[in-house]
């Protein structure tokens, strides 16, 4: 079932008395499904009675079983902030915002969308009334006998959340890696093998690091963007990092494989100019390319640096912007394999690929979510 979430937050006072509205509606039928009238009992913002209101009709959708939500709020600020285009630098707000994006996660498809106010009334007009309860000594939370609530309000949080890692044993929160490869470069474009060259995004590379960066920021809390110190990911993680509101750190240990005499070469010129070391490279995981590195020591270097970077943020959402064959590595060890499983992955410029790194009480050490997303394509 796919619905419409329109609602709205307001102050009177600003911090003031405050109330949220949010309205849910079959967007099939049209038929309004569920009605939520939120009182505050101490004063607030408007953006906070916002946010509280886009968080309640979330948390309603979910609790009617919808697979997708159509959020319509004349909150400009709430709906630049909930896409990634607008970095969120109140703290109360952050707290909000993650609460609204864990809820979007349960959710098949969602946009958000602004809208004037006049197209608005309907949670507007609930919103007052949430404010008037408010006025009356209302304590903080749903009013019920003002609202039209779902069938089953308790399943809303475990509708709306992401899938369980406790299936496998998990008691604590997962760590989540989202590994970002970067867009693309001319050598990329040209087919040729890049490794240590520092090279700069393309036009197109820069429009893949956008499309990337909004997609994080619209999907996932991040704690830190943790990138390659290569220029390729560097340019790419920056995009990552304004839309999400962080700054980047650098970690050599994400560094791409040095392919030695291969840098520079199409998989044809290296095959043509030294095609029995070529293959054999390509073969076996543990022969290093001539003058550079076997795929079974970028295996071992990268496993090490992903257990730093888990073991420094446990239970943190973790961006990883790297290159192609750090992010197989991950995916690789999150399967249980080994270097050899390489080869059998295919990963886009510019995709994502989200991994959950689980505690010890769990029976795998680890969970994959996705591979390969691929933003704005």
């Amino acid at each position: 079932m796919k619905v419409f979430v329109y609602s709205d937050g307001g102050s009177r006072g600003n911090p003031g008395i405050a109330g949220s509205g949010s309205l849910v509606i079959d967007a099939a039928s049209k038929k309004r499904l569920a009605e939520i009238v939120y009182a505050f009992d101490e004063p607030t913002s408007n953006n906070v009675a916002e946010y509280r209101g886009l968080i309640e009709g979330l948390r309603a959708a979910a609790a009617l079983g919808a697979t997708g939500a159509y959020v319509f709020m004349d909150s400009k600020l709430v709906i630049e902030q909930m896409t990634g285009r607008w970095k969120i630098k109140h703290p109360a707000m952050q707290k909000l915002a993650m609460q609204a994006r864990k809820l979007a996660e349960g959710f098949e498809r969602i946009t958000y969308t602004w809208v004037p106010r006049e197209q608005n009334k309907d949670a507007d007009e609930l919103s007052n009334i949430a404010m008037d309860a408010s006025a009356a000594g209302a304590g903080e939370g749903i009013v019920e006998e003002k609202s039209v609530l779902p069938a089953d309000k308790d399943a809303a949080a475990t509708a709306a959340a992401p899938a369980p890692s406790r299936w496998c044993g998990a008691e604590d929160t997962p760590t989540t890696l989202v590994l970002v490869r970067h867009g693309e470069t001319e050598m990329s474009a040209a087919g040729q093998y890049a490794g240590r060259r520092d090279l700069e995004l393309t036009a197109t590379g820069q429009s893949q690091a956008e499309a990337a960066a909004a997609y994080v920021a619209k999907h996932y809390d991040v704690d830190a963007v943790i990138t390659s110190p290569l220029l390729r990911c560097v340019e790419t993680a920056e995009k990552v990092a304004a839309a999400v509101g962080r700054d980047i750190e650098k970690n050599e240990g994400l560094i791409e494989l040095d392919f030695g005499d291969y840098e520079g070469l199409t998989f044809a010129e290296a095959d043509e100019r030294d095609r029995d070391n070529h293959r054999r490279w390509l073969a076996d995981p543990t022969i290093a390319a001539p003058g550079g590195e076997s795929v079974a020591s970028v295996h071992a270097r990268v496993g090490q640096t992903l257990n730093e970077m888990v073991s420094a943020r446990r239970g943190q959402t973790i961006v990883a912007v790297t290159h192609v064959n750090p992010i197989k590595s991950a995916v690789a060890r999150s399967l249980g394999a080994g270097a050899e499983a390489f080869a059998r992955i295919f990963l886009d410029l510019g995709s994502v690929s989200v991994i959950d790194i689980l505690d010890d009480s769990a029976t795998v050490p680890a969970q994959v979510r996705s591979v390969n997303i691929q933003p704005g394509r």
